[in-house]
């Protein structure tokens, strides 16, 4: 049991950081659901969890990347958006698997009425989440997740308002 409360208090401790008060606290507490035989005090990622990530960027911070994932065994479902300020939107599903810390998975999402895929590599840790960068294939002008690169795109813990229906 013991495990299981240092896990619950680094989660919630992780998503209170974010600024949010009042009502949001409690939502906060209702978005992460952890099953206690998956918690573990290695570091490694608690299975059976569902975890909220952000990431924004741009000269402001004004564009958001928003990735919830769902890690039942070593399968790994859950939704990603990409929210530019002013340019077309990409939202869709994750699907995938996940080995250890590493996640790989195929991004298929809606972008100006087409459907489209995308494999995506991520590295989980209990706090963060991280991504492989994507590239531009020069030949057939898509995107793809950079293989020969680190995982240097950092997403911190979110509460799951983003994928509140």
């Amino acid at each position: 049991m013991k495990p299981y409360m240092i896990v619950c208090a680094l989660a919630l401790a992780g998503c209170a950081g974010n600024g949010n008060k009042g009502a949001a606290d409690s939502a906060k507490a209702d978005s992460l659901k952890i099953d206690s035989a998956a918690a573990s005090t290695s570091g490694a990622p608690a299975q059976n969890m569902e975890y909220c990530f952000v990431h924004t960027d741009g000269t402001a911070g004004q564009d958001t990347t928003a990735v919830h994932l769902a890690i039942n065994g070593k399968k790994v479902t859950g939704e990603m958006s990409w929210l530019p300020k002013e340019k077309d939107r990409r939202k869709g599903t994750l699907e995938g698997t996940i080995d250890g810390d590493k996640i790989n998975a195929v991004w298929s999402f809606m972008q100006e009425g087409q459907t489209d895929t995308l494999g995506v590599a991520f590295k989980l840790s209990s706090q963060q989440l991280a991504q492989k960068p994507l590239t531009v294939d020069t030949k057939t002008g898509r995107q793809l997740t950079d293989g020969k690169a680190d995982y240097t795109v950092i997403y911190n813990m979110d509460n799951c308002d983003k994928f509140k229906k």
